[in-house]
């Protein structure tokens, strides 16, 4: 791979001479997306920004609509203010030497997303679904009103372990599995700073797995992407934890023998504060679930439905394209009854177990339907695992107990406020420190039992 720095072409992530991959119909900046055909100007040329869900084109980035909202949080649970800077007793001190194209002054410079754009070169494989993602988090991000020079990346291993590269922003490649435990140290010690993780189900899930359930209960104040396309990319078309079983791969000629992964339910089981679920076929709403992971104080866990051409290509179709999406995708929002293939149909709940309703026969209504209440941890673990695994004995299957098909959920699943880490422990500090002085660190290494030697 070479080192030079290649040349950046007008939308600064092409070099000159090359042509952008194609994407998949839909993901393309100079297409409409799939499920919308309006689409807002981008001062890009040649490109064309989706429409933003209803409630979410304010010029705060505020949202009204129903699932996005950021709830008020209950007493205790301020975002904590970061340690004391440099300068604030007037030593003339004008803060860190930031990176070239950085103003310093942030906010008081209008952002768009080419300020977002680096000037590598995407090395994704033409038609990945990590481009959409990508230019989803370069638009998104302007909006969100954080100065740049607070933005950090982290990444661990495999396709989206590049992600940081391609964003002008900080932001650090880390090794297999270990972003959050990056992510933590950065957060805690630095609570001003915005920080991303962003990672994919085999970094996250296997060698990742247990740093991602501590970081998830520790609810550090930080927004996990999890790229799910349940394959190893990079590497080459290995099965992943998320694979399904019987699924064929280099690793497994024969078929895996392995029960998958559910990211939702891991989470969950984690005690995850806030849960999300979107594809990568779909830029508003995943544009909308990110700002609202953005938005919640804590983690802010979204699992992505990212698909994989090359080596697993087509393993969402069912629920991200047009001729399917209506039928198999279940898009939540708070307070909102459960319905979807165009209104037609809904869940309700038979006892623990949801089932398919028809809503223009059988004498059912929308009134009938199970209404989504993001704020519950019980109905959240039945969402997650709905339309999951047909095996026997899995009490929430793809099929109600009629033989029909059960969507797949999308959107907030859950949601919950409580203290983030960060302001945990730093809370702790400052009742240590009122109660025993500030620390004297050489003090500290000279008093109790030490030794001399010569």
């Amino acid at each position: 791979m070479s080192t030079d720095t290649p040349d950046p072409s007008p939308n600064g992530q092409t070099p000159d001479g090359t042509k952008k991959p194609d994407l998949p119909p839909g993901l393309a900046d100079d297409s409409d997306d799939q499920d919308q055909g309006a689409s807002d100007q981008e001062t890009s040329p040649g490109t064309k920004k989706p429409d933003l869900p209803p409630g979410l084109g304010g010029e705060n980035g505020e949202s009204d609509a129903p699932g996005t909202k950021k709830p008020a949080g209950p007493p205790g649970a301020k975002k904590p203010a970061g340690p004391p800077s440099p300068g604030s007793d007037g030593d003339g001190y004008d803060g860190p030497t930031l990176p070239p194209g950085y103003g310093g002054d942030g906010a008081g410079e209008a952002l768009s997303r080419e300020d977002f754009q680096s000037d590598q070169e995407v090395r994704w494989c033409p038609g990945c679904g990590d481009y959409a993602i990508l230019s989803t988090v370069q638009r998104l991000l302007p909006d969100l009103g954080v100065e740049k020079e607070n933005v950090v990346f982290i990444s661990g291993i495999g396709c989206a372990g590049r992600f940081p590269y391609y964003m002008d922003t900080y932001g650090m490649h880390g090794i297999h599995g270990r972003a959050p435990a990056i992510a933590t140290g950065l957060k805690t010690s630095n609570p001003e700073l915005d920080v991303w993780v962003v990672t994919g189900d085999g970094d996250a899930l296997s060698i990742g797995g247990n740093h991602l359930i501590h970081v998830l209960r520790r609810n550090l104040d930080t927004q996990i992407l999890l790229f799910n396309n349940e394959i190893y990319g990079l590497t080459k078309g290995q099965y992943s934890p998320t694979s399904d079983a019987g699924t064929v791969s280099k690793s497994t000629p024969y078929g895996s023998v392995d029960r998958p992964f559910n990211p939702v339910s891991v989470s969950l089981g984690a005690d995850a504060s806030f849960v999300a679920r979107t594809m990568d076929r779909d830029p508003q709403h995943m544009k909308a679930m990110m700002r609202a992971a953005h938005d919640h104080d804590g983690t802010g866990f979204l699992e992505i439905y990212q698909n994989c051409n090359i080596f697993n290509d087509g393993a969402f179709f069912e629920f991200t394209e047009r001729e399917t999406k209506d039928e198999r995708a279940l898009f939540l929002e708070h307070g909102e009854p459960m319905t979807f293939a165009n209104g037609t149909r809904g869940i309700r709940l038979d006892t623990l177990q949801p089932e398919v309703i028809d809503l223009e026969a059988d004498g059912w209504s929308v009134d009938d339907c199970l209404v989504h209440d993001e704020t519950s941890k019980e109905l959240a673990t039945i969402l997650g695992r709905m339309s999951w695994q047909d095996d026997d004995g899995d009490p929430i299957p793809r099929l109600d107990e009629t033989g029909t098909q059960l969507p797949r959920p999308f959107g907030v699943v859950h949601r919950t406020e409580r203290p983030t880490y960060a302001e945990r422990v730093h809370q702790q500090i400052d009742t240590v420190t009122a109660e025993q002085g500030e620390g004297d660190l050489d003090a500290l290494l000279r008093s109790g039992e030490t030794w001399t030697i010569e």
